[in-house]
C-alpha cells in the first residue's frame, strides 16, 4: 500500500515572515570592530604624545617645569596678569630691542652676558631687576652697591621697609646675598639681615633697578611659600616683562698652542732648531759602514770560579773569599734546615747543631767570622774552612 504525502499548507492569513533585519544594522554589524580599533589607536596615540612632551630644562628657565624652573610664574604673569613675557636667551641686543615702553628687564645669569652687553643693558632707561647679580652687574646698574655678606639660601625674612612692592608681599624667602649701599646714594633696601639687605633698589634717574639676592621665590616649588609669588608680581608689574636668561657662550674657536706663543719666540726658534740640526750632523757622521760584531762568547761557570778566585789571591783578599764561601754555604743549608731566608745567626747554628751534633760555638765561629778571623790568616786555615763547611753540607745530604 502506497501512502500518500499531503500538500504543503499556505501560511495563515496575517502571519509573518521571519525579518531579514534592516540595512543600518548590517552596517553597524559590518563596521563595528574596525570602529572600535581605530578608536582604540587614537586614544593610545593621544595618551602617549601627552607623556613624550618635552619641556626645556635649567634654573629658572621661564617654560621648565622642573623644581627649578619658573614655568609657574610665567603662566600666573601670561594668564592671570595679561602681561606679555618676552623670552630672551640671545643677547643684549634681542632684550633690548623687547624692552619698549612700559617693560621690566629681568636678567638671570648675568655672568653670561659680555662686559660690553651689561653696559648696553644699564645704558637703556628701563626698569630692571637683577637676581643674584655678579660684581660686574652691579658696577654697571647700580653703582655703590656691594655685596656685604650672605644669609642661609632661602631663609624667611620681614621686609622691614618703605618699598610699596615688599610691604605688600609680607614675609618672603629670599635669603641669599646681602647687600648695601653708602648712605647718600639715595638706595632703598629691604628684607635686612645680618650685615646686609636681601633686595635693594637704587634710582637711575628715570629707571630702577632692583637687586634680588636669590632667585629661590620665583621657582616653581617656592612660588606659593609665604609672600614668594606677591613679592614676584609686583616687582614685575608692567605690561611686557623682558625674560633675559642667555644661553651659555658658544666657543667660536681656539688658538694653537703656537699661536699662543709670543713672535719673539717663535723667531728664537728658528736658530735654536738650525744649531741642533748642525750638532746632530756633526756627531752622527759615518766614516764608511757599520762594522758587524760577534755575539759575547759563553763562559762556563768553572772558569768565572777559577777566575774570581785567582783575582781574590792576588790581591790576598782571604776575607772576601771567606765570605763568599760562607755566603755560598749558608744559601744552600738554611732552606734545608727548615728556616726562612732571613732567619737569624742564633737560629741557624741552633738548627745546625740540632742536625749535625756539633757544639754550637764551633759552629758560630765557623759561619760567623771574629776578628781576628782564624780562617783568614793563610791561605791554609781558608781551604780548612772551605772543607769544614763541605764536611757539614754533606752531613746534611
Amino acid at each position: 500500500m502506497t501512502a500518500t504525502v499531503p500538500p504543503p499548507t499556505a501560511p495563515a492569513a496575517g502571519q509573518d515572515r521571519p525579518p531579514s533585519g534592516s540595512g543600518a544594522a548590517r552596517l553597524w554589524r559590518s563596521v563595528r570592530v574596525p570602529l572600535v580599533l581605530v578608536t582604540a589607536l587614537v586614544v593610545v596615540s593621544v595618551l602617549l604624545s601627552l607623556g613624550t612632551e618635552q619641556f626645556p630644562e635649567g634654573y629658572l628657565e621661564p617654560d621648565s617645569v622642573s623644581p627649578d624652573g619658573a614655568r609657574a610664574l610665567v603662566r600666573v604673569l601670561e594668564e592671570d596678569r595679561d602681561v606679555d613675557v618676552v623670552r630672551s636667551s640671545a643677547d643684549a641686543e634681542d632684550a633690548l630691542a623687547a624692552a619698549d615702553g612700559d617693560s621690566v628687564l629681568v636678567v638671570f645669569l648675568d655672568h653670561r652676558l659680555l662686559p660690553e652687553e651689561l653696559d648696553s643693558l644699564a645704558a637703556h632707561e628701563t626698569d630692571t631687576v637683577l637676581v643674584q647679580p655678579t660684581l660686574r652687574s652691579l658696577e654697571a646698574f647700580a653703582p655703590g652697591v656691594d655685596v656685604t655678606g650672605r644669609t642661609e639660601q632661602g631663609e624667611t625674612l620681614a621686609p622691614l621697609c618703605t618699598m610699596t612692592e615688599a610691604v605688600a608681599a609680607g614675609d618672603a624667602e629670599v635669603g641669599g646675598e646681602l647687600y648695601g649701599a653708602p648712605e647718600d646714594s639715595g638706595a632703598v633696601g629691604c628684607y635686612p639681615a645680618g650685615s646686609g639687605e636681601a633686595l635693594i633698589r637704587v634710582e637711575n634717574g628715570t629707571s630702577t633697578t632692583t637687586v634680588l639676592g636669590t632667585g629661590e621665590p620665583f621657582t616653581n616649588t617656592e612660588l606659593d611659600v609665604e609672600g614668594n609669588a606677591p613679592l614676584a608680581l609686583n616687582l614685575m608689574s608692567a605690561e611686557n616683562v623682558v625674560w633675559l636668561r642667555p644661553d651659555p657662550p658658544e666657543q667660536a674657536g681656539s688658538a694653537t698652542l703656537v699661536e699662543l706663543l709670543p713672535l719673539g719666540l717663535r723667531w728664537a726658534a728658528v736658530p735654536l732648531v738650525a744649531a741642533l740640526g748642525l750638532l746632530a750632523l756633526w756627531r752622527g757622521r759615518r766614516l764608511g759602514p757599520l762594522v758587524p760584531e760577534s755575539l759575547p762568547v759563553v763562559v762556563q761557570a768553572s772558569e768565572t770560579t777559577l777566575g774570581r778566585a785567582a783575582l781574590y789571591r792576588s790581591r790576598h783578599a782571604r776575607d772576601r773569599a771567606a765570605l763568599a764561601l760562607r755566603r755560598g754555604f749558608l744559601d744552600r743549608t738554611v732552606p734545608k734546615l727548615g728556616l726562612a731566608s732571613d732567619a737569624g745567626d742564633e737560629a741557624v747554628v741552633s738548627a745546625l747543631a740540632a742536625r749535625t751534633g756539633d757544639d754550637p760555638s764551633t759552629l758560630s765561629a765557623l759561619l760567623h767570622p771574629v776578628d781576628p778571623d782564624p780562617f783568614t790568616a793563610d791561605d791554609g786555615a781558608l781551604v780548612r774552612l772551605a772543607d769544614e763547611l763541605d764536611a757539614r753540607a754533606r752531613r746534611l745530604r
